[in-house]
């Protein structure tokens, strides 16, 4: 008889984003999830990432935000993040960006990813 091996435990992790979306809607996704919110700015897109987004200019949001997310200051915050995803919080990832695979939060779960199992869903508030 084989010993079954143990499997990491699955946490869940949501993210939403609230372009042209009312805020109510975005609020009623959070509660639905039930979800409590918690800012952890240094995973925020800098600016000059941002400027690059408003342009358009993918390629240099992730350059940016690549290099952004190496930083001590948003590592730590990640692993604050990592962390309450284990404890079993329910965590929302919140940006402006509709969608999660053009915007930064993308590359949070990707690292978060190499961390911890997340099962990850996209909350989508209905538009305006």
């Amino acid at each position: 008889m084989k010993a079954r091996k143990k499997t990491a435990k699955s946490h869940p992790l949501f993210t939403i984003g609230y372009e042209q979306a009312k805020p109510a809607a975005v609020l009623n996704e959070l509660k639905q999830a039930k979800i409590g919110y918690l800012h952890l700015q240094k995973l925020g897109t800098p600016a000059e990432g941002r400027a690059a987004a408003r342009t358009g200019d993918t390629d240099a949001l992730w350059r940016i935000y690549d290099k952004h997310i190496k930083k001590p200051d948003a590592q730590e915050e990640l692993g604050e993040l990592v962390a309450l995803i284990k404890s079993g919080k329910r965590i929302a990832l919140l940006c402006y960006c509709r969608d999660p695979m053009t915007c930064h939060r993308s590359r949070i779960v990707a690292n978060v990813k190499k961390r911890t199992r997340v099962n990850v869903d996209d909350l989508v508030p209905p538009l305006f």
